[in-house]
């Protein structure tokens, strides 16, 4: 099956600035891909790579198995316009026209003919907005506009869809919302995405593969569960999610560490081990004392002072210990050892 994009040894820079050195990525048809990372790691002149914004200075861009950019002097320097690559874009405020009904948006990218068709509406039912044509976006909520912009990029059927953090402007209460609808929407049609996304529990969340880009070079892709629970460095596991990271010791497969000697695959040696605060099992005891409890109505986070270390334990459990009581701490699970000589 070809893929419904295919970077390779993508290079681009702004005047003086190298950005993305290298990159490779390949999105599946109907995947979504997820590109995570900080401010200024490149994921923006990724996207903007992709769907022609910003020029290659090495490597090339294929678009369900057509290629559409390439800085190869071999292959002529090829660099078809943004508007030829059938690719949709969703940016982050939704950019909806304000002069133009819903229908018109959505309709815009469309010819004449495609107009006539019922594509509107049907992209609109799609992303769950049906009847709503002859609005306004002053009409609409920040969630609603966002879904517009959704259907206006998904009605030429593109090859892919491309998501520029669309769901930052959105409060917090309805980003979540949205998300699951916006992912539900691309799902139902289909659609090859790629979300570029600052946010972990939004990437590892809804994508079926993530990438992890740093200081423009993809330092890990996989599965969100993957990253998760082995990232390659001890960067990737503290940006992925909350971690515990202690010293330690390890001979024999053995971690000495502050929790007691953990098993671990790794070599002699100093270094560190990770592990996530859901590993974490607070019992009666005396070791360690109870310094926050933060409840988030699913679970809880509680922080305990452990030999002059603060530890953050996350738990289910509807039985909390109290501020100041005294607690044993025990890992479960395996953890992660990282040597010295490997850390970044």
């Amino acid at each position: 099956m070809t893929p419904a994009l295919v970077v390779r040894g993508v290079h681009a820079s702004y005047p003086g600035t190298p950005v993305l050195h290298g990159i490779d990525l390949t999105v599946a048809p109907g995947e979504l891909v997820a590109v995570l990372g900080g401010s200024g790691c490149g994921k923006t002149t990724l996207l903007r790579a992709v769907a022609g914004f910003h020029p290659l200075d090495a490597g090339s861009v294929e678009l369900d198995g057509r290629l559409v950019a390439s800085a190869d002097p071999s292959s002529g320097g090829v660099d078809v316009a943004p508007e030829r690559r059938g690719v949709g874009l969703v940016p982050q405020d939704g950019a909806l026209f304000g002069h133009l009904t819903v229908a018109g948006n959505v309709g815009f990218g469309l010819d004449r003919a495609g107009r006539r068709t019922g594509r509107v509406e049907e992209v609109l039912e799609l992303v769950g907005l049906p009847g709503y044509g002859r609005r306004r976006p002053d009409e609409l909520s920040g969630g609603q506009q966002q879904r517009v912009a959704l259907a206006r990029a998904l009605a030429p059927a593109p090859a892919l869809v491309l998501l520029d953090e669309p769901f930052t402007a959105l409060d917090a209460g309805l980003r979540a919302e949205v998300r699951e609808q916006v992912c539900a929407a691309l799902r139902a049609a289909g659609a090859a995405a790629v979300l570029v996304t600052h946010d972990q529990q939004e990437a590892l969340g809804v994508a079926d593969r993530v990438a992890v880009l740093v200081a423009g070079r993809v330092v890990q892709a996989g599965a969100p569960h993957e990253l998760y629970r082995a990232p390659v460095d001890l960067d990737v596991g503290t940006f992925v999610g909350e971690a515990v990271v202690l010293a330690a010791q390890v001979s024999a497969g053995r971690a000495d560490t502050a929790l007691g000697r953990l098993a671990v695959d790794g070599p002699d040696g100093p270094g560190r081990v990770l592990l996530r605060p859901e590993q974490l099992r607070l019992r009666g005891g005396s070791a360690a004392t109870v310094r926050e409890v933060i409840f988030h109505g699913h679970d809880s986070t509680v922080l305990v002072e452990h030999g002059g270390t603060v530890l953050r334990c996350r738990t289910a459990d509807a039985d909390l210990p109290r501020v100041g009581q005294r607690v044993d701490v025990e890992v479960a699970g395996p953890v992660l050892f990282y040597p010295s000589s490997g850390d970044q």
